[in-house]
């Protein structure tokens, strides 16, 4: 039987020939494929070969053979692999010792350059010493990824990948050795390069990998604040008239609000509402500025938080109790029967803060029952049953609707590595003081800034949508016709700005920023918050999937929300649920089981349990 050597989809290929017709042949290989070969791939014609071990002799012949030696013998003009074949072996060659030269040409591209059909020409001396030195460098960073995989696979991290952690994480570049090891040492491993640098000791855990990747995209520089000079807070403000206490949760060092009640000698009320008051112990050139438009806002998330401004810069201007402190106060002046608001006054001043009342205890105070019955009992009782009464007409007069409080809020706590979740009813009255008392200082220095012409930025919302504008605007959900965040100036860089623009107001000044300054800081400050408010979100995401974990917690109640989102009871939680049977609708009351937790994904598998 006649049979062909051929080249077909670049690799070399033998079988016997059932039938040529002119320019092609139907051939059928040793395992019994059929196909039609063009002649212009045959290579080489032969008969009596043994076909299925044909090729993987031919390739062993092949490995004895040093191309060095045939590019040194070849010569510099084109030649054909046979005759280069009958050279080498000294006469006329077999086929199996042709394929073997045929074989050993096609794979030393560097030595021999292909120019046609079983046809090669010798490379060039020069080009030739270039092509081995750059195979011998590549072998050497073979030689080196190998050995960086091998230590990341033994859970050893090599220093010149670990200097390299984040932008090997990150930001990788594809080409680099780095990061071909990274891969290699996963690949093999079974892990995701994330898994792996903690298996090499670079990563605590995915919490410090979601936290390194947060930094790497938002504080390139880093969380620390480089040092700055000493700020003081001014001496020849005036003493309010009252002192005044805040309402904050336990942690909370950065407080921005508290609030007075005083009886005036003419039988009104007087209601401050006091704002710490950073923008007065530096100015718009201090460096602290200039990191406050930097970082925009404070960021928080379970476990932690990134300040907008340094520790020691917090620690004087915080309204803390016990202190007298620079604030920015709006002072109501109110009917004490009807409780409505007959005059407005906006100053600077320094006040006394006399406690800094915590929820979870005021929560007990001034609830339903104290309401009902009219007094509440413990520290500023009467002053916060006033406050709340003030809070109701002004919801009142927004035409706001009651808050849903069927969803209630979560706090999630974390010590030492261990989950602790709290639940929080929303809209007390406790919340409904405060909520209340922050939407009218911003609507009202809102206004007051619009109305002398004072650039400012706006919290405007219309339609549905909220954004922030330097054009004044409503608020249509809240009801109020300006809204200026000022209320967290400690916090957020609008709410600072907007602060300096009052100052610059009140004392006569021009403004410390433009309106287009104040645009641009709108800008950014939406693109930043939502980046901050995205990893709050997957910190809180995570550490209620570790509480699962941790306090052995597989299946629970949960409420449809839509399709196959259901949310858990008692935990600030929502999954896609597997099996939710056809017709369940919102609202309606199921059990999931869960499934494994993947704390690098931040998932949970879960599935219906029944009603």
């Amino acid at each position: 039987m006649k049979q062909l050597l051929f080249e077909e989809d670049g690799a070399f290929r033998v079988g016997t020939i059932l039938a040529e017709s002119g320019a092609s042949f139907q051939v059928e290989a040793a395992h019994g494929k059929r196909s039609k070969i063009k002649a212009g791939h045959v290579l080489l014609r032969f008969e009596g070969q043994g076909l299925s071990s044909f090729i993987p002799e031919a390739q062993k012949l092949s490995e004895e053979i040093d191309p060095q030696f045939l590019w040194e013998v070849c010569g510099p003009d084109e030649f054909s692999f046979d005759a280069l074949a009958a050279d080498y072996y000294g006469h006329a060659p077999a086929p199996k010792e042709a394929t073997a030269v045929a074989l050993r040409l096609h794979a030393s591209p560097v030595y021999f350059y292909k120019r046609g059909k079983g046809r090669y020409q010798a490379a060039p001396a020069e080009n030739l010493k270039a092509a081995l030195a750059g195979l011998e460098r590549k072998r050497r960073q073979q030689e080196q990824v190998d050995a960086w995989a091998a230590e990341l696979g033994e859970g050893r991290l090599p220093e010149a990948i670990g200097v390299k952690m984040d932008s090997l994480l990150f930001a990788p570049d594809k080409m680099s050795l780095e990061h071909k090891a990274v891969e290699q040492a996963a690949s093999a491993a079974g892990l995701s390069p994330p898994q792996l640098f903690a298996h090499a000791g670079g990563l605590a855990g995915p919490e410090a990998y979601f936290l390194r990747r947060f930094a790497f995209q938002q504080f390139p520089a880093g969380f620390a604040f480089p040092p700055v000079p000493a700020v003081a807070a001014p001496a020849d403000l005036p003493e309010a008239r009252a002192s005044a206490f805040s309402i904050d949760d336990a942690e909370t060092t950065e407080i921005d609000d508290a609030f007075s009640v005083r009886r005036l000698d003419d039988g009104a009320l007087e209601v401050g509402i006091h704002i710490a008051a950073p923008a007065l112990f530096f100015d718009r050139a201090h460096p602290l500025e200039t990191l406050a438009r930097e970082r925009l806002s404070t960021v928080y998330f379970p476990g932690g938080k990134i300040t907008m401004l340094p520790e020691e810069v917090l620690a004087d201007a915080t309204l803390a109790e016990g202190r007298s402190v620079p604030a920015a106060s709006l002072y109501l002046r109110l009917d004490p029967e009807t409780l409505e608001v007959t005059g407005e006054e906006s100053r600077f001043e320094r006040v006394r803060i006399d406690t800094n009342l915590r929820l979870g205890e005021l929560d007990g105070r001034l609830d339903a029952a104290a309401i009902a019955a009219g007094r509440v009992e413990g520290p500023h009782g009467e002053d916060l049953l006033t406050l709340w009464r003030l809070a109701t007409r002004l919801k009142a007069l927004r035409g706001a609707a009651d808050d849903k409080a069927d969803r209630p809020d979560y706090t999630i706590r974390v010590v030492d590595g261990r989950v602790s979740i709290e639940r929080r009813a929303r809209g007390t009255p406790v919340d409904t003081v405060v909520a209340e008392l922050m939407i009218r200082v911003n609507s009202t220095w809102g206004k007051l800034l619009a109305d002398r012409g004072m650039p400012g930025i706006y919290r405007n919302q219309k339609g549905g949508k909220t954004r922030m504008d330097v054009e004044p605007g409503a608020h249509e959900w809240l009801g109020v016709s300006h809204y200026a965040w000022s209320s967290s100036p400690l916090r957020r860089f609008t709410d600072l700005a907007n602060q300096r623009q009052l100052a610059s107001l009140l004392r006569h000044e021009e403004p410390a920023y433009s309106r287009d300054e104040l645009a641009q800081a709108a800008r950014d400050f939406e693109t930043a918050y939502e980046a901050y408010a995205e990893h709050q979100r997957l910190l809180e995401r995570y550490w209620t999937l570790r509480y699962l974990v941790q306090e052995g917690i597989v299946e629970s109640g949960a409420t449809v929300i839509r399709d196959e989102l259901v949310r858990i009871d008692a935990l600030p939680l929502v999954c896609r649920t597997l099996g939710l049977p056809a017709g369940v609708v919102p609202g309606e009351q199921v059990r999931v089981h869960f499934g494994e937790v993947d704390p690098w994904e931040v998932h949970v598998s879960c599935r219906y349990a029944g009603k």
